[in-house]
């Protein structure tokens, strides 16, 4: 006789089954691939590195690739642009947690009260998040960094101020969405204070909406990044970072390509990997998008 007869199967975990769904999306597998392979670049870069990002050449100074040594060639100081590549995926994946930290923390507090407590306090808020929206968001970037002064700290965080409004406004359209549902009536109703409702059972079940928010925001800020730094307003020389690493050397571009072509597609591959993995994301999580 079956001893199984009669035993209902168990079901799949949340997590497994958007790991199980994770897995079947090769659009995020993809980004996840790559995301992957940056982290472990920029976690072991001092082992990986060929040579100190910092030692320069000079009488080697622009070897092409596969020249004299050097798998993608040397910079205008002779310094190895393989090396400068591989510890700038450090610097650049700390630069988009960092950054998008900044943004999430505040603006699921932001967006968290302004939506369950509303009345004056949203509209104050609201109003509050509008006028930052109405400057444009580089713009609005570059002012913070100017007032705060050019280094790849404080571009960290003016992106991470900069990209507040908007994790703001997705918590509070996520929050309004799951304040009157019937879970969080009864926990009131059973006496559960504001602080547990907001962040022991609403929050909770607002977390994929922002998940996708911040996998995109971090593609985000490490192109923001490099734009402050091509503006000579992110990272100082003579740090490895992507985009000072083009601002130094757009000069060559048609004498040296390789110096400026490199951490233009290290840059790309990057930002790549977020965006896919942030649609992939969304597809998975968002149940108006799925099958």
């Amino acid at each position: 006789m079956n001893e199984n007869i009669g035993v209902p199967e168990l079901e799949e975990s949340p997590l497994k089954e958007h790991w199980h769904s994770l897995r079947q999306n090769k659009t995020a597998m993809a980004g996840l691939i790559i995301i992957v392979l940056f982290l472990l670049v920029g976690i072991f870069s001092p082992v990986l590195a060929p040579m100190d990002p910092l030692e320069q050449h000079i009488e080697l100074r622009k070897s092409a690739p596969f020249t004299n040594g050097y798998i993608l060639g040397t910079d205008d100081l002779g310094r190895d642009l393989l090396s400068r590549l591989i510890y700038g995926a450090r610097i650049s994946m700390i630069i988009g947690v960092i950054s998008v930290s900044i943004s999430l923390f505040f603006g699921v507090i932001i967006g968290m009260i302004s939506a369950y407590y509303g009345g004056i306090v949203d509209k104050i808020i609201m109003r509050l998040i509008d006028m930052m929206l109405a400057f444009p968001y580089i713009l609005l970037t570059i002012v913070i960094v100017a007032v705060l002064g050019p280094s790849l700290t404080n571009a960290m965080i003016a992106i991470g101020i900069s990209q507040i409004p908007s994790y703001a406004r997705v918590v509070r359209a996520s929050v309004l969405a799951e304040k009157e549902n019937d879970y969080v009536l009864a926990e009131r109703a059973l006496g559960a204070s504001d602080r547990e409702l907001m962040f022991g059972s609403i929050l909770p079940n607002c977390l994929a909406p922002i998940s996708v928010q911040a996998t995109l925001g971090v593609g985000t800020a490490i192109l923001d990044s490099a734009a402050l730094s091509f503006l000579g307003l992110g990272a100082q020389p003579p740090t490895p970072e992507w985009g000072l690493m083009i601002a130094s050397s757009k000069e060559f571009i048609t004498s040296a390509w390789w110096i400026v072509t490199f951490p233009g597609i290290a840059t790309l591959l990057a930002v790549l990997g977020f965006n896919l993995l942030g649609d992939g994301l969304r597809d998975i999580l968002d149940p108006r998008l799925r099958d």
